[in-house]
């Protein structure tokens, strides 16, 4: 029993070996807040955002991948659809860089050396964490206290092109999930929401952020041992 396994276990990692396949580039696009200040739209890049993409492809069905992201997430409560937004009208940045790491998959086989399936809509999910501003409000003003490092759970769908034997375009949305109620200046903590009582909206529920945008990869490394020539 334990020799069969040890034989699998070989066979698997042998195969990865022969099949790894590397892609790196980079990530441009925009970003926005979902929080308790400006629109409430789930989807409306409002600030650049951009950064760094790279995947180990481990099948043609799934890629481990690690990401590097930055943008100063902008809310503003003029460009919302609220009443009683529009009349408080608060404008806040939050500057944030965040880090990912995750599993991507692709919905269809997306072997990156042959293009008999060029396109594949894919998924990702992973943990991701960041680093953002602690901001606070006084007189309609959003004032900078500090900053904070947090967790998110980052779910991104998107699709993919191969245009050419290294290079692959992929268009994405990606929602944040975080475990913070204090990027948009809505829910300061400790010390300073104590002595002036700031906070504001609902405090029960946690911020998300966005990301749209494209990437361009460039891929690289041993090809699959079934595309080598024969001896």
């Amino acid at each position: 029993m334990k020799k069969s396994i040890l034989i699998i276990l070989v066979g698997l990692l042998s195969g990865l070996s022969y099949s790894q396949t590397y892609e790196i580039g980079p990530f441009l696009g925009g970003s926005n807040i979902v929080g308790d200040v400006g629109a409430d739209n789930y989807i409306r890049p409002n600030k650049l955002a951009y950064g760094l993409v790279a995947k180990w492809n481990v099948s043609t069905r799934y890629s481990f991948r690690g990401s590097l992201m930055y943008s100063k997430l902008h809310a503003d409560d003029s460009k919302s659809d609220m009443s009683s937004r529009q009349q408080r009208g608060y404008d806040v940045d939050c500057k944030l860089l965040e880090g990912s790491l995750g599993l991507e998959f692709n919905f269809w086989e997306f072997d990156l050396h042959k293009f008999s399936r060029p396109f594949t809509p894919y998924m990702y999910s992973g943990v991701s964490v960041f680093g953002h501003d602690l901001l606070y409000f006084q007189n309609g003003e959003a004032l900078d206290y500090g900053n904070h490092i947090t967790f998110a759970i980052p779910m991104i769908l998107g699709v993919k092109a191969k245009l050419n034997q290294h290079l692959v375009l992929a268009a994405e949305v990606g929602a944040r999930y975080t475990f913070t109620d204090d990027l948009d200046g809505s829910n300061p903590t400790g010390s300073l929401d104590d002595n002036l009582g700031l906070k504001f909206g609902n405090i029960n529920s946690k911020d998300w952020y966005v990301f749209s945008g494209v990437t361009l990869t460039y891929t690289f490394g041993r090809r699959p041992c079934y595309y080598c020539p024969p001896d």
